[in-house]
């Protein structure tokens, strides 16, 4: 299983990372992204992952802005520090 996650705030991204490798050690992190655009970015040069990892607050706005524009449908869980 290939996991993206989307979050700015990187001491999350590595806790997430880190609780990943612990909890489910075969599954592998396919990408890392900060931002939206950079999501769409990434979407469009990578294969799709089986899973999505993604806070709703991101720096350049709302995570759904994303998923509005996905291709191909792909379980996401909404992450957040609140």
């Amino acid at each position: 299983m290939n996991i993206l996650i989307i979050e700015d705030e990187e001491n999350a991204t590595e806790r997430l990372e880190k609780l990943i490798k612990e909890i489910a050690p075969g599954k592998q992190i396919a990408g890392r992204c900060k931002s939206i655009q950079q999501t769409i970015q990434w979407l469009q040069e990578n294969e799709y992952p089986d899973l999505i990892l993604s806070d709703v607050q991101l720096s350049d706005g709302l995570s759904f802005e994303i998923f509005k524009q996905l291709e191909k449908k792909v379980p996401v869980i909404f992450i957040s520090a609140f």
